[in-house]
Formats: structure tokens, sequence, C-alpha cells
């Protein structure tokens, strides 16, 4: 049995959850963690992953209160495996906050020294030639899920409208008006939300992909689904990508920048801003769209993309003074 006063509100508990179960004496109060959670609509696998893996640490070492000799002994043992990322972090200190306004104040929240400090990835640039071959793996791409129909079309996305991972996943059916010719971001990074006008090539390329997608998955709500029929989750797009890319015979380094889905987004920043220079256009007038379009609240976003820009440093400080104050506010169009 957890320790008194470890568990909040548990006399108040509602059916029993229907996912995954907990096995720890911690597990009715991250059961009912989860279910306020699911109640929030957030329901990701991410979190429960990682809350089974605490709770089979509680189970194996006998603990049995949510304090700081329980939590911090949890997260030693899983820096001690190694990784960068420490994105699971989140779930745990989370679930402390929650438990000190649930009724359980001496809960420990964890504290923000174990978090690593934040250092942006580097960008890989891509070549024409290597955005060539990898669409063309793409094409032939074998997969038993709806990967095998869909690579191309989730990717063109990131490439030709420069969306970010997260807007292509987070598509339903209703923000794509084929027959308009446009996409709704709704709710991109920041709350905002932008209107983006499509390609021919790319609706025939959509339009593909909606079609058989919707002759195996009728009632779909999200544009791009997993095997299941739910929103692809995150980690499946960076697999295909690397999947795809080994698929095209393209290289990987063994030091420096490694190429990821959100390098078509610097791709797509970058080639509209040579191919403005090559056409002799005015960079600085033009830049308030490309910013409008890739969702930037700031003209300091869209300049992290200039800079990479392999030819276009020289001219980066006379672009930043000619373009200052021309951004239009987002929203849709």
């Amino acid at each position: 049995r957890p320790a008194a006063g470890v568990r909040a509100a548990g006399s108040g508990r509602g059916p029993a959850m229907t996912g995954p179960r907990f096995a720890s004496a911690l597990a009715p109060m991250l059961e009912d963690y989860v279910a306020f959670k699911a109640a929030m609509g957030r329901t990701g696998d991410s979190r429960i992953w990682n809350l089974r893996h605490f709770d089979a640490y509680c189970a194996r070492n006998d603990k049995a209160a949510f304090d700081r000799d329980t939590v911090e002994g949890w997260v030693r043992e899983r820096l001690a495996r190694g990784g960068r990322h420490r994105s699971w972090m989140s779930y745990i200190r989370d679930m402390g906050r929650w438990l000190t306004v649930t009724g359980v104040p001496q809960a420990y929240v964890l504290d923000g020294s174990w978090t690593a400090p934040f250092v942006p990835a580097s960008p890989y640039l891509l070549t024409g030639a290597q955005v060539e071959a990898f669409f063309a793996a793409a094409a032939r791409v074998r997969a038993a899920s709806p990967w095998r129909w869909q690579a191309v079309a989730f990717f063109a996305l990131m490439h030709s409208c420069g969306l970010r991972t997260g807007e292509v996943r987070g598509l339903r059916r209703e923000h794509v008006d084929l027959p308009a010719g446009t996409l709704d971001v709704v709710a991109g990074k920041g709350d905002r939300s932008r209107r983006l006008p499509l390609t021919g090539e790319l609706l025939g390329i959509l339009s593909d992909c909606d079609r058989a997608s919707g002759d195996r998955y009728p009632s779909r709500a999200a544009f791009f689904v997993s095997t299941t029929g739910h929103p692809v989750r995150p980690a499946a797009v960076g697999v295909m990508f690397a999947r795809i890319w080994d698929a095209a015979g393209l290289p990987r380094a063994d030091g420096g920048p490694r190429p990821r889905p959100y390098d078509f987004r610097h791709h797509f920043a970058y080639a509209n801003i040579e191919r403005w220079m090559r056409d002799g256009e005015d960079v600085a007038a033009l830049l308030p769209y490309l910013s409008r379009y890739m969702g930037h609240a700031t003209f300091e976003s869209t300049y992290y993309y200039v800079h990479t820009s392999p030819d276009f440093m020289a001219g980066y400080g006379d672009l930043a003074a000619a373009s200052a104050g021309l951004l239009p506010p987002a929203g849709f169009a």
C-alpha cells in the first residue's frame, strides 16, 4: 500500500482505467494522474511509456512515496543508460506539480537543475540532388503501414511548404481543401494559424494520398495516419525519414550535422532566398512573405533560416536593416 498521505483524492477516484496499468505501490496515484491528463485531452503514448518505466523502478526498489529519493533515484538510473535527450523528465516533473495541488503538498517536484541545457541542432544543408534522390526512394518505399502511400505526401509538405513536422502530423482532413487548393495550419507553433496555397503538382500528390487513405480508413480524422488509423506519432516520422534516406543511398557523416526531417523546412527557406537572389528580386521586400508563410511571429525567427543559406551571409546585416517593420501579422490570409 502507498504510505499515508501519498495518494491524492483517493476516495474520489472514478472507474478503473482501461489503458496500461501500473504495478508498484504508487500505482493508484499514477493511474489518477494519467486519468486527469486524459480528461484534459493529453493521451499520448509517450507519457504512459515513461511513467511505466518509473513504476517499474518503484516496484523493483520498494518505493512507496513520491519523494526526492524516489524521483531522483529513477532519474539517475535513466541517465546512467545514456542518451542525449531529457524530455522524459517533463512527465515526472508535471506529476509532482499535480500532486502538490491535489492533496499531497509534500510530493517532490523534480528540480530544474536536472534539465539539460538547450543546444539547438545544426541544420543539415540538403542539396538539390539529395532531395531528388530522397523523393525517388520515398516513392518506392515498401512498408506494411500507410507510409507506403503517404511518405511522399508527408515529406513533400515539409519540402514544398516549409511546414514543421508537428504541423504536418496535426493536419486533419478538413484542414486540406483539395478543391480550393489550400491548406490550413491550425494552432501551429505559438498557437498561430495560417492558410497556405498549394501548387498543382503538390495537390496531385495530396489527392492520391487522401484517396488511398480514405479507401482503407474511411472514418479517419487525421490526414496522415498510422496503422491503427490514428495520427502519425512523432517518433515514426524520424524512423521513416532515416529509412528512406538510407534506401536512397545518401551519406551519413561521421561528425557534424546529421540529416533529419526538419531540414526540409530549412531547405524551403534558403532555397527560396537563393532563387530570389538569382532572379534579381528584392529579397528584403520578399522576406515578410516568407516569414508569414512559414508561421514566424517575428523576423528574428526568419533570420535564423537566412543564416543557413550558404551564399547569403554577406548581405545579412543590410537585409536585417532593410526588412525591419515589414512583417504583417500572422494569421489566416
